[in-house]
């Protein structure tokens, strides 16, 4: 009767309220606390030694005093600490490739960073031929950014069954990384130059248009030369390098180095037959930079960030 009528009436209301309080009871509690370690796994990442997390935070703190602070110092305690800074981050570059089993560990934010040192390097030696090359401000915030996203996303160890000339194969790309962004940076200063000279300002700070036209194409030469030498690698001695079941295969990341490889060999013949020079030149470099860019670093980034898996 009544008394059955009302039971049911209960359960139903019940039901009703279990259904909506599913997404705010005990399931969200626990959503929220895997949310909340996975951030600080992210920040206090396991894999790091106390003292590479220390080189790291003294690097990325090096490169913000440089940033903040370095154009009221006078030219040799700017060098001096930009070298500091320079040494730091190399420490935590070899740091971070390295792992327990010996096998390396890759990622694109170890990528990045290595590539930054890279330019940092080459900076800092063009410093003693081309004293007035003014690039600082950008470079070092370069540094400090790349050291942090090293820090929070470390990648993921290379299987062991990998060849040991594997490491051989991933220096020659990231040297090809570094002397492009290179050409980029320069690209950047002569676009500025330009700039200056069409509104009849007088450039201070950098170098003369012509001899930075020229840094740029020498880096260029070099990035295409060691690219090639990647690909050809690559694409023979895959398997080899990467273990069994790792040979070539087309997809995102070879299509956008193939890419990246036929824009600069484009730009560099159309020098060579056609003079090339200018805004042409420098888009065409553009082009070719974000594809080598999105080859490894952008398809990294996917599986690693917005995916969640480790890439190959």
């Amino acid at each position: 009767g009544r008394t059955g009528i009302k039971q049911d009436r209960t359960s139903r209301a019940r039901g009703v309220k279990r259904w909506r309080g599913a997404g705010n009871g005990p399931t969200r509690r626990v959503r929220l606390r895997s949310h909340r370690s996975t951030a600080m796994h992210l920040i206090f990442d396991p894999c790091w030694s106390g003292p590479l997390t220390a080189l790291m935070a003294l690097a990325m703190l090096a490169y913000v005093i440089i940033a903040w602070r370095g154009g009221a110092w006078s030219e040799t305690h700017s060098q001096r600490a930009m070298t500091l800074a320079w040494a730091l981050h190399a420490f935590t570059v070899w740091g971070s490739l390295s792992t327990d089993t010996g096998a390396p560990r890759f990622g694109f934010a170890p990528a990045l960073s290595a590539t930054a040192w890279l330019v940092l390097t080459f900076y800092t030696l063009e410093r003693h031929w081309f004293p007035q090359l003014g690039a600082r401000l950008v470079l070092s915030g370069m540094g400090a950014v790349t050291v942090a996203l090293s820090m929070l996303f470390p990648g993921q160890p290379m299987h062991l069954q990998a060849s040991p000339w594997l490491s051989l194969h991933l220096m020659f790309g990231i040297a090809s990384y570094g002397l492009f962004a290179a050409a980029v940076v320069h690209a950047v200063l002569m676009t500025r130059t330009e700039h200056l000279i069409r509104k009849a300002v007088e450039v201070q700070g950098t170098l003369p248009f012509l001899v930075l036209e020229r840094l740029t194409f020498r880096f260029v030469y070099a990035g295409f030369a060691l690219l090639t030498a990647t690909l050809v690698m690559g694409m023979i001695f895959g398997e080899q390098l990467y273990g069994p079941g790792h040979a070539w295969r087309w997809d995102h990341k070879p299509v956008f180095a193939l890419l990246s490889w036929l824009t600069f060999a484009a730009l560099l013949w159309a020098r060579f037959r056609m003079g090339w020079r200018g805004k042409k030149a420098l888009r065409v470099l553009y082009t070719g930079a974000a594809f080598l860019l999105l080859s490894y670093v952008g398809s990294r980034f996917v599986l690693e960030v917005l995916l969640g898996r480790p890439g190959t």
